[in-house]
């Protein structure tokens, strides 16, 4: 009598592979709506932690399969084996966001000035949900921030100011910074016209003197107290989002000319949450690599 055996059929193998097609489905449809979509942050979070949770549950399935597979010779091998290889997407993002959470200072907002960081034009405001964060930067974060990015500083060029201005407002277009408010733009109209108008009407060649501007009284910076924001200063606030996942963020560039040279600052911070994972560091330096490489011949020391 011949004796035929029957492989067994793994239950778990078979349901791994379902429960991480599933995960991997609501994970890259969760990133398209808030890359593309009307999805926020906050709930962003909360479904990709759920799909990550599907995933690893898929893994611990396909590990019984896999197991079963080696100890009675079952079927679903390679169910199991695609489980494994779908579920690698939502917790291999999930991973490294969690190594960045825990490696990266716990701040939002960083910029190239801790002493002085360029102002907001208009402060930053979104519904935070569950994600609560303190509604200001304390010095504690920006030494947290001189500790883990202590590379991090500004420009300086050996350009006029509305030169600067022109390659800043070019490189924020290409590097998807939408600006959506400035100020200050009249200290560039003032680098590119002669002020020849006197307070009392039109100067003429009979009575040059008449040509020469009488200087008005500007406001004083205090002393002791370090200059965030002055008159000759130019300011470009802006919307960032990141390529693949689209988080916000918040942008400011401040301009400023000293001594025939042009300063170049600048303040990222994260529209949702109190951690930005280090994406705002590497959002700054990007862009202000893009800037050298713009105004590549009069960048100063």
């Amino acid at each position: 009598m011949t004796i035929r055996y029957e492989r067994p059929f793994s239950h778990a193998a078979h349901w791994s592979r379902r429960v991480a097609l599933l995960a991997c489905l609501l994970f890259v449809a969760v990133v398209l709506s808030h890359r593309y979509g009307p999805l926020t942050t906050p709930h962003f979070l909360v479904l990709a932690g759920f799909s990550a949770c599907l995933a690893l549950f898929a893994v611990l399935l396909a590990a019984i399969g896999l197991a079963r597979l080696w100890q009675v010779g079952a079927r679903g091998g390679k169910a199991a084996f695609t489980a494994l290889l779908l579920s690698a997407l939502p917790l291999g993002v999930a991973g490294l966001a969690a190594y960045a959470y825990f490696h990266r200072p716990a701040i939002y907002d960083v910029t190239t000035d801790t002493a002085a960081p360029p102002p907001w034009l208009a402060e930053p405001a979104a519904d935070q949900d569950w994600l609560p964060r303190l509604g200001t930067i304390t010095p504690g974060d920006r030494a947290a921030q001189l500790a883990a990015y202590p590379g991090l500083t500004g420009r300086r060029y050996d350009g006029a100011l509305d030169r600067v201005h022109q390659g800043a407002r070019k490189v924020a277009e290409a590097y998807g910074i939408r600006i959506v408010g400035e100020a200050g733009l009249d200290n560039i109209l003032a680098d590119l016209e002669d002020l020849t108008v006197a307070p009392g009407g039109q100067g003429t060649a009979a009575d040059p003197l008449a040509a020469v501007p009488i200087p008005e009284a500007r406001p004083l910076d205090v002393p002791g107290e370090p200059r965030i924001g002055g008159p000759d200063d130019v300011l470009l606030q802006g919307e960032w989002r990141s390529p693949v996942f689209g988080f916000r963020f918040d942008v400011v560039i401040r301009l400023r000319e000293e001594a025939e040279t042009t300063l170049v600052d600048m303040r990222a911070a994260s529209r949702y949450g109190p951690h930005d994972l280090g994406i705002g560091d590497g959002m700054v330096e990007g862009y202000l690599k893009a800037l050298d490489a713009e105004l590549l011949g009069i960048a100063g020391d």
